[in-house]
This record gives structure tokens, C-alpha cells and sequence, in this order.
């Protein structure tokens, strides 16, 4: 058995407990959770978030959970605000560094914050998984979201799936891109 297949087969026992949902030991800390794994096993992860997410409805249908996938969230928001079509249009007139100068603001990690707690309600889950990270990357920047989102979630558990490194103090997307310090987050599964 591969090293991946036995972390993703403890993640399901570790999110239905009750420990876990209630943030029993984490002393005060805020329950933040990261699952990194190797870029390149990207869809296999994707399909057991998918599995996690139909075998927790079936099992333990009293747990609520909210899924976001980044990229999703950043598209979206951007055509809400009628931005979507002018940034490709940029980008393709003018270039990425363009396109990415005219987004710093709308995809503000703080605005992000906000737009993603709005979306999943924390108040009203048990549960928050995030995907999507690497396919968001450059648009959105890790540690700021999860910064702009320590004070926004309350107590929720929120987990992230992060194609890289993260050795509880520092993120290095897909192994090679090492994003500022960020240590507020736990090892999900070992």
C-alpha cells in the first residue's frame, strides 16, 4: 500500500469523530487542517475529496459539510462582478501581468475572505473542505486566505487539500513554490 492510499484511507475516521468536529484538543487553536500530497496525484485526490464527501452523507448524514473549490470561487465572484469577460480580454490584448494587475484588487485575499465565508456559512456547517488550491494559483495566495479567514470561521473545521509541502510552518505549492510562513494549521493525517 502507497504512502498516499493510507493517509487518504485515516482522513474519513479523522473528520467524522467527535473530537474532531468539536475542536475538543486543540486547546483555543483554531481549527485549520492541511492535507498536502504530491501534485502529481492531483485527480486521484480530487475523486476521494468526491468519495469523502457522498460516504460522510451516507453514513453520518448529520454532518454538514461545505465544499469549495477556489477556482470556482474566484470565477465566480469575478463574473458577479462583471469581470470575468473584461479579464480574458485583457489577458489576451495585453498579457498575463496585465490581467493579474487588474485583479490584485477583486481577488484581494480580505475580499476573497469574505466572498468565500458568505458562500459556505460556517455557522451553518460542521465541516469545510477546500480544494482547488494549485488551480487557483496565481490568483489567489494561500496563507493570505487562510489568514483573512482565521477570524471569519469560528469554530468550524476547515481543511485544505494542498498539492505540495506543508511542514506546519511553512507552503510550498507543488513542492517547488515556497509561499510566506504559515503555521496555524494542522496535519490533517500523518
Amino acid at each position: 500500500m502507497d504512502d498516499l492510499k493510507s493517509r487518504l484511507d485515516k482522513i474519513y475516521g479523522r473528520v467524522t469523530s467527535n473530537e474532531f468536529l468539536s475542536g475538543e484538543s486543540l486547546s483555543g487553536e483554531i481549527p485549520f487542517y492541511a492535507f498536502d500530497y504530491p501534485p502529481k496525484k492531483e485527480v486521484r485526490v480530487r475523486e476521494h475529496v468526491g468519495f469523502l464527501i457522498s460516504q460522510i452523507a451516507k453514513k453520518r448524514p448529520e454532518i454538514r459539510i461545505a465544499h469549495v473549490n477556489l477556482l470556482e470561487l474566484a470565477i465566480d465572484h469575478l463574473r458577479e462582478r462583471k469581470l470575468y469577460d473584461k479579464a480574458l480580454e485583457l489577458q489576451s490584448a495585453k498579457g498575463n501581468d496585465a490581467a493579474m494587475g487588474a485583479l490584485k484588487a477583486p481577488l484581494d485575499a480580505g475580499r476573497i475572505a469574505t466572498v468565500f465565508v458568505k458562500k459556505i456559512k460556517p455557522e451553518e456547517n460542521d465541516l469545510v473542505f477546500v480544494t482547488g488550491v494549485g488551480s487557483s494559483y496565481p490568483l489567489l495566495r494561500t496563507h493570505s486566505l487562510l489568514n483573512n479567514l482565521h477570524p471569519k470561521m469560528g469554530k468550524t473545521p476547515l481543511i485544505f487539500f494542498y498539492p505540495g509541502v506543508y511542514d506546519q510552518q511553512s507552503l510550498k505549492l507543488f513542492g517547488k513554490l515556497k509561499d510566506k510562513s504559515y503555521y496555524r494549521a494542522f496535519r490533517l493525517v500523518d
